[in-house]
């Protein structure tokens, strides 16, 4: 992924677009039995039911708000992980 970034929306003037959010980007689910996850100390390894190239889903709080895949940053950002938007969700359809 190179360093540049998509270009940035228009500001619609409100002091409320500078308000940053967190987006949550999950990989994957474990799903161990109880009595594996009480034996988990550091070092375990937890399998998710995901493979490395498979898309992720981005959340904004419970809601899903698009889909991408993972990748490494190439650059100043060297070695660090990114997600490439793939598809964005219809925010305004019912979930």
């Amino acid at each position: 992924m190179d360093s540049a970034q998509a270009a940035p929306r228009a500001d619609t003037g409100t002091p409320f677009t500078s308000v940053p959010i967190e987006i949550t980007v999950s990989v994957g689910r474990a799903r161990p039995l109880v009595r594996e996850l009480l034996q988990l100390n550091e070092g375990s390894v937890l399998t998710l039911d995901k493979q490395l190239d498979d898309p992720v889903e981005l959340y904004v709080g419970e809601k899903l708000i698009a889909i991408g895949v993972l990748e490494v940053v190439d650059g100043d950002g060297a070695g660090q992980l990114a997600v490439r938007i793939t598809e964005v969700v219809d925010l305004q359809s019912p979930a």
